[in-house]
């Protein structure tokens, strides 16, 4: 039976694209409290499902997929810039194709303006009238106004006209990096992307007893079961391990391991998995942020996931893939590895950063480790030391050395020089992760 939540939430996705919402409207047509009303709008906000905007308020937008994540609707570029909307507020859902730089003469700038992109420009109020009647919608930069007949065209067309204190170059700025995040966090997969949904999950409820955990897995081969609730809460998780020798009446919240690690929808699967990996569990529910079970997801299906994003093309840099592009292997038999800094890697005093600094070493870890054929792992714990500054521009030489190895676990130090004088020193502990 769903919640009051989830029958908002469904409610709220039922509504057209571009309808104005309000808890007061939500609560009255739910009849539910405002509290929960506003609950529910936040969560539907977190899912892409509505946008809020300063003193416009909160618009019904389109999910987007995951391979148009990059297309940003006009509502973003609202909160993206802290602007104003002069006008066609009604088209704050619809997304852009492009932005054009208005940096030109007129003639020029409408060659370049289709419908459905978004012209940057300062109080040109020809040009946004004519970007209006191409079908693009408008940013004016510096804090500008325009004409109320192009207010009233916006408003009949349903292309927002924003109005943003920052200059071009900074909005182009803002706006281009926000396009790059969202093209890194395409890339990264999500629970969301990979678990199996609630309607083909099996599951066990507080009431039943061990014997009906017995003929859940005759059925489905599976050895462990979430715990539900009567209204589908998680309450716990029951396993193989936990049924031996237990009398087959015996009820399933009386051996199942209560208050379960579990995971949203927004987890990564790589942090799922890891988290696997270290806890020593095989299956992880997926709740929502109170608690309802929403689907599982095993740890084949992680491994499966990883395995196939890695043959994913790469659309975005993170700061992984910047730190990799900059190593070289030098060594045959003993691995040494040549790394450049660069400017991405430094912090505000020119030095390499902790973070790029600990992500080198681990790569080179990494690297040592599969020389010795012992396949994946994850750090564990890493101590890093700084013997001279490492600036920008930097050559380095790093050089691992495995000090011990266990089935499990490997300990590793590494020497950091540049010139032939040591600069830096760490010590890390890799878990090995079963293959």
């Amino acid at each position: 039976m769903s919640t009051k939540h989830e029958k908002i939430l469904q409610y709220i996705e039922s509504l057209p694209i571009g309808e104005k919402i309000s808890v007061r409207q939500i609560a009255k047509e739910m009849q539910v409290s405002e509290g929960t009303a506003y609950r529910a709008i936040k969560e539907a906000e977190n899912r892409s499902l509505v946008s809020s905007i300063e003193r416009v308020g909160t618009i019904r937008i389109e999910k987007k997929k995951k391979e148009n994540i990059e297309r940003l609707t006009f509502a973003e570029i609202v909160n993206i810039v802290d602007g104003q909307v002069l006008g066609g507020k009604a088209g704050l859902h619809k997304t852009l194709n492009k932005f054009v730089i208005g940096a030109m003469q007129l003639e020029d700038m409408m060659r370049y303006t289709d419908p459905g992109s978004l012209l940057i420009v300062g109080n040109r109020f020809k040009a946004h009238h004519n970007a209006l009647k191409t079908g693009a919608a408008v940013l004016i930069t510096g804090g500008f106004d325009t004409t109320e007949e192009n207010k009233r065209l916006a408003d009949e067309l349903e292309l927002p006209i924003i109005s943003s204190s920052y200059d071009t170059f900074t909005v182009a700025t803002m706006i281009n990096r926000a396009i790059y995040d969202q093209l890194i966090k395409k890339d990264i997969l999500l629970i969301e992307d990979i678990y199996v949904r609630l309607e083909d999950t099996a599951k066990l409820n507080v009431g039943q007893s061990v014997a009906d955990f017995h003929a859940l897995n005759a059925h489905t081969t599976h050895g462990a079961f979430p715990v539900v609730s009567k209204n589908n809460k998680l309450v716990g998780i029951v396993t193989a391990k936990d049924v031996i020798g237990k009398d087959e009446n015996e009820l399933i919240d009386k051996v199942m391991t209560k208050q379960p690690i579990s995971v949203s929808m927004k987890t990564s699967v790589a942090s799922a998995g890891h988290r696997m990996v270290w806890e020593g569990i095989d299956l992880l529910p997926v709740v929502d942020d109170d608690g309802y079970l929403q689907g599982v997801i095993s740890r084949q299906d992680v491994l499966k996931a990883l395995q196939t994003s890695q043959h994913q093309p790469q659309h975005g840099e993170t700061i992984d893939d910047i730190v990799k592009s900059e190593m070289k292997v030098l060594g045959e038999e003993e691995v040494i590895v040549e790394f450049t800094v660069t400017p991405q890697m430094t912090n505000q005093y020119g030095a390499i950063s902790y973070g790029a600094f600990t992500t080198l070493l681990t790569e080179v870890g990494l690297i040592a480790l599969k020389r010795r054929k012992r396949g994946d792992a994850v750090v564990e714990n890493i101590a890093t030391h700084y013997i001279k500054p490492i600036q920008m521009d930097n050559v380095l030489k790093v050089v691992p050395h495995i000090l011990d190895m266990s089935r499990k676990f490997v300990k590793m130090d590494f020497d950091v020089y540049h010139e032939e004088a040591l600069v830096g020193k760490a010590m890390a502990t890799f878990q090995l992760l079963d293959r």
